[in-house]
């Protein structure tokens, strides 16, 4: 069975792309192994660091290594991804062997895709400069289709969160599509 690593680009335990994510896995479930990455231990890139990589860097290079296709939930944040998600790639997407720059990272070539729960907005933004950022690091991007959400205020108040049947639909097109892909 293939590997699908789950990247959420929210710490908060009960976000709402880490919902979407859960919904996501129970479509993927019967034909995939999922994780989900936990790199909150990630230390902000420091190229000082590099000469001898922090154990958590190297734990989550080894986890993507590993993966046959990842898959990102992500808020947008100031129409953009979060920061902590630029910061990750920033050391994924690091040469492995630092002595050998044009060597090869965790990140090259992986199938990824990516949804997102938000604003009105429905993450498009933050999507279309993570898909920049993704291609640029030379990951294989699945542009289409891929999911936004428009949180409705009940999200925002009471933190609850529905998926209408049409962005359920929507989410489902995208996992299916996704394991073919994969």
């Amino acid at each position: 069975m293939k590997n699908i690593i789950f990247i959420v680009g929210s710490l908060r335990k009960q976000s709402f792309n880490r919902q979407l994510a859960k919904l996501s896995e129970i479509m993927l479930s019967d034909q995939f192994n999922i994780t989900y990455l936990d790199f909150e231990d990630v230390p902000l890139m420091n190229q000082d660091l590099e000469a001898s990589v922090p154990a958590s860097v190297s734990r989550v290079r080894q986890e993507v290594l590993n993966a046959d296709g990842i898959w990102i939930f992500t808020p947008e944040y100031n129409f953009s991804y979060p920061g902590l998600l630029k910061n990750l790639f920033d050391w994924l997407s690091r040469p492995m062997d630092i002595s050998n720059f044009a060597g090869p990272s965790a990140v090259v070539g992986k199938k990824v895709t990516v949804s997102g729960a938000g604003g009105k907005n429905q993450t498009a933004s933050c999507r279309a400069k993570l898909n920049e950022l993704l291609e640029f690091i030379k990951m294989d991007v699945m542009k289409e289709p891929q999911t936004g959400i428009a949180l409705g205020v009940e999200a925002w108040t009471k933190g609850e969160f529905n998926l209408t049947d049409e962005q359920l639909a929507q989410l489902k097109a995208q996992a299916e599509r996704f394991a073919e892909w994969i």
